[in-house]
């Protein structure tokens, strides 16, 4: 465990820099918080101006503090905190928050101010600048001005929060106070000018308060730091959840080939989560929902879930919207049945079906109980949602005693919907153990982040494998045939071609190659040859000739080049089209897999996988990996014999993903841009075909 930042989250004396003796100011606030919520440390405010603070003295300058402060708050703006910074520096401070706003976030001038902040530091660490500071529920240490302070009480509990805004720090502390769901440590990093996401992550995964970390993340600075430390809290076994903004921003744009776009920023991000067992919550409201369901420690083996109503309507309202998750809500199996019959007889009963309806189970406890304990002891379900009505307004304590007395008998997730405008009864249930939602999709999103923590298994290391020669590599755009050779060498099959230049010349190679050709035309200044006419399928030796004369035509009068060179390709048929791309963006370089063809980017069913690093250098993909990619796709059935199709070279594929990642493991920085759109996939036993190519190199 990092020392600064274990003294930065539990200090034991802190030195507020700037302190107001006016506790409405934000400048006030942190001495008045620290006292409100209990510190039992030293605290130390420093300003000229005024000789004590809510009774305690205060000092005229850092230099006149009466001991090294673990942690230092600084209040100051832009303009003089990095005096202070360097001043607690020179005195040993282990860390300090840096709250002033004005540094890069405003331009060049804060960009210049950040870096003196940095040179300032020197060796103590940093948070912030432009942070609201940390809040540590656990040990009682509060670090900032949030308003959000202002309550008396939080329930502490063991989700840890990570924001890279200030003001949604605040806005997650106190939507979980209200809810009553538990947090142990809030961090707002901010400008991660030192400390960044990642460290707060591998800290997290260590502090034995939290079980469960949460995240707002708007860029992730070092992603190889990241996946590092979410790698951690995974063997750790504390998932990680987060909600990650941006999702509208335009993508990453093709510059020459299809990936590009079909990849884009957002979807890397996804990618980078998948990998690294984060969940990525879809709405804000998930960002709380999903960790407060995985707090609980229950486990989710499956899909099944029993729905538990005394109102028709909420039942049907849950039941509609599990199923548009994903979710199954089968009826009970005979022996689940006869044990519910056995707790309530009456026609007003329906038992044999899902929504299981126990009227006025609200009101009588020792049916609730009986209900819960038959239905969580049942095969057929996974989990359990029960449905809080208007019924139990009147007792609540007894209605959350009944369902708390039968958690212990289980390990399946139980959860609640809270039909009823009852905010107190959800936080009532939260705290004894059962997450509670007010929103019918909230129950669905928790359940599907148990799914997605379950289903994740950290890669495996791929093997090593012996570089390629390549010889002296060109630079920019490479044509075609160029770019085929390279995949070649890498172990890549592509269809039989022949370079030519004449129409007879084309002929030949027709001839030579066998049945019907491909003709395309050779260029690297024209990346997407069906666009402007140049390409053209099924020809034979008596068509390709003259084909070639009216191609190179077209695609003058419509590129505006003069075309010298063609391919004349053997005609692959019978195989599934794929596209096999490579994406480079801040996050990483990325292989994706997808439907090919000329309507890639149209259906973009397609799925990404981050290359791992290894000390700075990229590593290939592993036949786990791949297989994984191939399976994610809604193509997948037609590679897997869909409705009496011939089963694909499935094998073949995986060797062409691998060897691509390989290709683009070994190259590194060099490889901008690398397509192979279609990759054929032949029956069982025939291999695959690159059947065109794009390579940029820098």
């Amino acid at each position: 465990m990092n020392h600064a930042i274990a003294k930065l989250l539990s200090p034991r004396s802190v030195a507020v820099i700037g302190a107001s003796a006016d506790p409405r100011k934000t400048a006030g606030r942190p001495v008045a918080y620290l006292r409100k919520h209990g510190f039992a440390g030293r605290i130390l405010p420093v300003n000229p101006k005024v000789a004590e603070i809510d009774g305690l003295p205060c000092y005229a300058d850092i230099a006149s503090l009466p001991e090294v402060p673990d942690v230092a708050v600084v209040l100051l703006g832009a303009e003089r905190a990095h005096q202070a910074v360097k001043e607690l520096a020179a005195r040993g401070c282990a860390a300090a928050i840096v709250l002033a706003s004005g540094y890069t976030e405003t331009g060049a001038d804060g960009a210049r101010r950040q870096q003196q902040l940095i040179e300032a530091a020197g060796s103590m660490r940093l948070l912030g600048p432009n942070t609201i500071g940390l809040v540590n529920l656990t040990d009682r240490i509060v670090l900032s001005p949030s308003g959000a302070l202002e309550m008396d009480e939080f329930p502490v509990g063991s989700i840890g929060v990570v924001s890279q805004s200030g003001g949604i720090l605040g806005s997650l502390l106190s939507r979980a106070a209200a809810r009553g769901i538990g947090l142990s440590k809030l961090i707002s990093t901010s400008n991660e000018v030192d400390l960044e996401l990642a460290d707060f992550i591998a800290h997290l995964a260590d502090d034995p308060a939290t079980k469960v970390i949460a995240l707002y993340v708007e860029t992730v600075r070092n992603p190889e730091k990241f996946r590092a430390a979410c790698l951690k809290a995974a063997r750790a076994g504390k998932p990680v959840v987060a909600f990650k903004i941006g999702r509208s921003e335009a993508g990453a744009q093709a510059a020459v080939s299809h990936t590009g776009a079909m990849a884009g920023a957002d979807r890397m991000y996804d990618a980078l989560f998948r990998q690294v067992g984060v969940i990525r919550a879809q709405s804000f409201a998930d960002l709380l929902d999903i960790p407060a369901a995985l707090a609980t420690g229950r486990v989710l083996r499956g899909r099944r879930v029993a729905i538990l109503t005394s109102t028709g309507g909420a039942g049907t309202l849950v039941s509609d919207d599990l199923g548009v998750a994903g979710f199954e809500t089968p009826a009970p199996d005979a022996a689940t049945a006869d044990a519910l019959r056995a707790l309530q007889t009456g026609s007003e009963a329906v038992l044999d079906r899902n929504p299981i309806d126990v009227t006025l189970a609200g009101l009588r406890p020792d049916l609730l109980r009986g209900a819960i304990t038959a239905l969580l002891a049942s095969p057929s379900y996974d989990a359990l949602i029960i449905i809080v009505g208007s019924s139990s307004l009147a007792m609540p304590e007894l209605l959350a005693g009944a369902i708390q007395d039968c958690l212990p008998h289980s390990d399946k997730p139980v959860l609640a919907y809270v039909s009823p405008h009852a905010p107190e009864i959800g936080a009532l249930l939260t705290q004894r153990g059962v997450p509670a939602f007010a929103a019918a999709e909230s129950c669905s999103a928790a359940l599907a982040g148990m799914l997605r923590l379950r289903g994740f298994e950290a890669a495996a290391a791929a093997e090593p494998t012996a570089p390629v020669e390549t010889g002296a590599l060109p630079s920019g755009s490479l044509d075609e045939a160029q770019a085929k050779a390279l995949f070649s060498r890498f172990g890549l099959p592509c269809a039989a071609e022949r370079v030519v230049r004449t129409a007879d010349e084309a002929v030949a190679a027709a001839r030579e190659l066998g049945g019907r050709v491909v003709l395309k035309i050779l260029s690297a200044q024209i990346t997407h040859k069906s666009d402007v006419g140049g390409v053209a399928v099924g020809l034979t030796p008596e068509t390709i000739g003259a084909r070639l004369t009216q191609m190179a035509g077209e695609v003058e009068v419509k590129a505006g080049v003069q075309v010298g060179q063609f391919l004349v390709q053997q005609m692959v048929a019978g195989g599934t089209e794929l596209i096999l791309g490579l994406h480079r963006d801040a996050l990483g370089t990325a292989v994706l897999l997808g439907m090919g063809g000329v309507t890639a980017e149209l259906f973009q069913d397609t799925t990404l996988r981050l290359l791992p690093s290894d000390g700075g250098r990229l590593q290939p993909l592993t036949r786990a990996d791949a297989l994984a990619m191939a399976r994610e796709l809604k193509t997948w059935p037609l590679l897997d014999g869909f409705r009496g199709r011939p089963q694909a070279d499935v094998a073949a594929l995986i060797d062409a993903i691998v060897a691509f990642s390989a290709m683009a493991a070994q190259l590194g920085e060099r490889v901008l841009e690398a397509e192979i759109n279609p990759l054929f996939v032949l029956p069982a036993g025939q291999g695959v075909r690159a059947a065109d190519g794009v390579l940029v190199l820098a």
